[in-house]
């Protein structure tokens, strides 16, 4: 019997040194972060919101778009998926539909936060956190919920509490987080080295996870001998596929608009581009299915009907 994302992802936490996740935000950054030998990866709001909507992480990309996405990433790939289950979508009650679809979709993980609605993207401004005993409360609710449905999926308790009020309230809600049954902790936006090191020290069973935003964020990029060593188990990086994607495309397009292509090196070749996406492996499946009146050509990878 094949494991299950959501085993595949606890085994990834059981074992030793700390791991690190890209955040994909659609099928092919997925498959990408699949072939360049990662165990596991993130989906991204931020990131989902732009390159579906064309619009910032405040909230606007609805509950079933997400839901959406993250069901194309998921059936791209084999390795396991977290989801950004933002703050839930609504009260405890929604949080728990919020886990069930997640569980159906099939995702390994899922992380839920703190904020009110509409929420902030995190580490800008502008963010405001629910009530300490609702928080928690909330993540009894996915706790609830994952066991009312037989399911493992890894619960990632997130607080941005840290930008929102303090520090040692951003420690006290990942201990309460910890205390209702919580399988990761995360604060967001966390300042300093030190800070990195204290929340690493609570609830020293439970896998803390770094969000490393790149680019500008608050909180340092350390390395990843310097994230085993402060505490970390796993670590996100949530903004470089998204970001690079960006910048080359600028870059082609000022290429294009010159009458120019872009310059040799940065963007792959056409047989490269078909090996990603797919095609060859799909022609490899579709000769299992030809029949005596089929003529397959192996050269272009077109596929034509005619008498033998």
């Amino acid at each position: 019997m094949a494991e299950s994302p959501a085993k595949a992802l606890r085994r990834i936490l059981d074992s030793p040194g700390v791991h690190l996740g890209p955040a994909c935000f659609d099928a092919l950054s997925a498959k990408l972060v699949e072939r360049a030998g990662f165990d596991y990866c993130f989906t991204s709001g931020f990131s989902i919101s732009a390159a579906r909507l064309g619009l910032p992480d405040v909230g606007l990309i609805s509950f079933g778009e997400m839901m959406d996405q993250g069901r194309q990433i998921i059936q791209a790939v084999s390795i396991p998926i977290i989801a950004d289950g933002d703050n839930g979508y609504g009260n405890a009650m929604n949080v728990k539909r919020t886990i069930r679809d997640a569980i159906r979709a099939g995702y390994a993980g899922i992380f839920l936060e703190d904020q009110v609605s509409p929420k902030a993207c995190g580490h800008t401004r502008g963010r405001k956190v629910v009530p300490r005993d609702e928080a928690v409360m909330q993540i009894k609710a996915a706790i609830d919920a994952r066991k009312e449905s037989g399911s493992d999926i890894v619960i990632v308790a997130r607080t941005d509490s840290r930008q929102a009020i303090s520090f040692e309230e951003s420690l006290w809600r990942s201990q309460a987080f910890a205390d209702v049954g919580a399988d990761v902790l995360l604060i967001d936006a966390l300042a300093s080295r030190e800070e990195m090191k204290a929340f690493c020290e609570i609830a020293p069973s439970v896998p803390k996870m770094a969000n490393l935003l790149e680019g500008g964020g608050k909180t340092p990029i350390l390395n990843p001998t310097e994230l085993e060593d402060v505490g970390f188990k796993i670590a996100a990086y949530p903004l470089s596929l998204m970001g690079v994607s960006i910048r080359a495309m600028q870059n082609a397009l000022t290429a294009i608009k010159g009458g120019q292509i872009p310059s040799h090196g940065s963007i792959p070749t056409f047989e490269e581009i078909k090996e990603i996406v797919g095609f060859n492996s799909y022609y490899e499946e579709e000769k299992r299915y030809a029949t005596n009146t089929d003529q397959v050509s192996l050269q272009n990878g077109t596929f034509k009907l005619g008498k033998e």
